[in-house]
């Protein structure tokens, strides 16, 4: 049973260790289906951001292990870690489902993903090259792809072990280290990755994991000055302190936490009061653990509470529209544009959606295609910069151009 799985890891991993906080205070980890505590884990503060910060700053010094490793060895690291979770599969699966609430066929399929992704980067490695330049003049001048430095990287409870994955395998494929912050709400399989990291033969402060709460360690490292990149997925009422960062705003319909049960049944409330009409669903499904009906409402207006705000739980609402110009001006009016849909047979519609809707992913005929391949990310307040694939490279290097005089240039 899942309930039965073993939690080898709750404290912090810092320098390739495993420790207790600095203050030894400790955060409880909940089980979504029953309310009952898993376990206890150490809960990060800044005096722990600033051991993790300094471990991965000593990592990349110039002349460490890390920085002089050719690049190939990198990508053998990254596809042994891989390798690692796919020899460990199905407890992370069950690890994953049983911190995170969600059903295990959908727990298999984000782990399947994680390795997935670990692996195409991986590949990469050996890859990331810049060019020369015929400039003018008796000059050698080409670009070199560098790593940034220090990324201090949040992820949500959403797809936990899937947004370590979509941070810190493009960045340790360029070269750079991490101080990641999961979730106090599912940091299980990210402190279970930490322990095959330095299985898989990464040098100590590459990988840092503290999980802890958002105002603590969170605005720790959105504010640290010895971190040089801050990549973020949460909230938009989230502000970042930081002249480098990406925001992405990802969520699912999972209700987390009984503050997060209590939000989304106040929507529903919200939007009977505000004239929608409740369709099917609206309440709390039996006595124990944060579960919600799926909810659907139909005659909604676009002002309404359910139609302008993100809920992150399972609710539908229903608009209705005349023709499709204003149907695009009307989704496009949102302050939100990380991902759309449509369904049609008609491919001059399709075409003319998808180049219409400011989304960073339209799917047509078919919906949350995510590849490791394919970037991902949103428009205006769903985010800043892009996700996985080939872009996500260029999020974590600097480029330098460097000039050489030469005697005599030939073509």
């Amino acid at each position: 049973m899942v309930s039965n799985v073993k939690i080898q890891y709750t404290q912090l991993f810092i320098n390739n260790e495993f420790v207790d906080s600095v203050n030894k205070k400790t955060i409880p980890v909940v089980d979504p289906s029953t309310e009952e505590v898993l376990c206890e884990i150490q809960g990060a503060e800044k005096e722990d951001v600033d051991k993790a910060v300094a471990a991965a700053r000593e990592a990349f010094k110039l002349r460490s292990p890390w920085r002089t490793m050719d690049a190939s060895k990198r990508g053998q690291l990254i596809g042994k870690f891989a390798s690692l979770l796919q020899r460990d599969f199905d407890y992370i699966v069950t690890l994953e489902s049983l911190d995170n609430g969600k059903p295990r066929t959908e727990a298999v399929v984000d782990i399947t993903m994680t390795i997935d992704l670990f692996q195409y980067y991986a590949g990469w490695c050996d890859k990331i090259c810049g060019k020369t330049i015929p400039v003018d003049g008796n000059f050698f001048t080409y670009t070199r792809h560098e790593p940034i430095g220090v990324c201090g990287q949040i992820i949500p409870w959403n797809y936990p072990l899937l947004m370590f994955a979509w941070k810190v395998a493009p960045a340790i494929a360029c070269g750079n280290t991490c101080v990641i912050k999961p979730s106090e709400l599912t940091p299980l399989t990210a402190l279970y990755a930490a322990s095959l990291f330095k299985e898989a033969g990464f040098p100590a402060g590459v990988l840092n994991v503290v999980p802890g709460y958002g105002d603590t360690a969170g605005n720790a490292i959105t504010s640290h000055m010895d971190i040089d990149k801050v990549a973020f997925t949460g909230s938009t009422a989230v502000t970042i302190n930081s002249y480098n960062f990406h925001i992405e705003l990802t969520f699912i319909d999972i209700t987390i936490s009984k503050s997060q049960f209590d939000k989304v049944l106040g929507y529903m409330k919200k939007g009977k009061e505000e004239g929608a009409t409740l369709v099917f669903g609206g309440e709390q499904v039996g006595s124990k653990g944060f579960f919600v009906k799926p909810t659907i409402f139909a005659d909604v207006k676009d002002n309404m509470s359910i139609a302008t705000e993100e809920i992150f739980g399972p609710v539908q609402s229903i608009l209705k529209f005349s023709d499709l110009d204003e149907v695009l001006e009307r989704a496009n009016r949102t302050k939100y544009g990380l991902a759309a849909g449509v369904i049609t047979n008609d491919i001059n519609k399709a075409f003319k959606i998808s180049q219409s809707l400011q989304a960073g992913s339209v799917w047509v005929n078919c919906y949350d295609i995510v590849t490791s391949q394919t970037p991902f990310g949103g428009f205006k307040q769903s985010g800043h910069g892009r996700e996985v694939g080939e872009y996500a490279l260029q999020l974590y290097t600097e480029i330098k151009t460097v000039t050489v005089q030469i005697p005599e240039k030939n073509s």
